[in-house]
């Protein structure tokens, strides 16, 4: 299975854009509509959204109107839990292991995968499924 990796510089960025073209479209009802840059970008991608960050969960989410599918939001919703970044995401659970479990858990959503490959790729990266929530905690 293949995956790509996109970086996205400021969600704020493309926050705004969508927001711009959502209010140009409405005053200019008779023009061609603009399309918001995120949009023209993934509008012929294949497969799932991850998005995972450092910051909350709500930046991705921000854009996702524009997406052409749900963005599944990785995020460090919470302060003060760890000495570095590496702790930090594994308690936040937007390490690598959480993102590959995310995207499975999607395809599984979208009927692609059966729920033993979900269920093994847990076990197999040494994921607690009892785990506390961290947004909780």
């Amino acid at each position: 299975m293949a995956a790509d990796v996109w970086s996205v510089t400021s969600y704020t960025e493309l926050y705004r854009d969508g927001h711009a073209c959502e209010r140009w479209n409405m005053l200019h009802p008779s023009e061609t509509p603009r399309v918001p840059w995120v949009t023209q970008q993934l509008k012929d991608v294949p497969g799932v959204f991850v998005a995972a960050s450092d910051y909350c969960k709500v930046l991705p989410d921000s854009i996702d109107r524009w997406t052409p599918r749900k963005i599944r939001s990785l995020g460090t919703d919470g302060f003060g839990r760890s000495e570095d970044r590496a702790a930090l995401r594994e308690f936040f659970e937007v390490d690598a292991r959480f993102v590959a479990v995310a995207a499975l858990s999607e395809l599984l959503k979208e009927g692609q995968i059966d729920a033993k490959v979900v269920q093994q790729a847990i076990k197999d990266l040494g994921i607690d499924p009892e785990k506390r929530n961290p947004a909780t905690t």
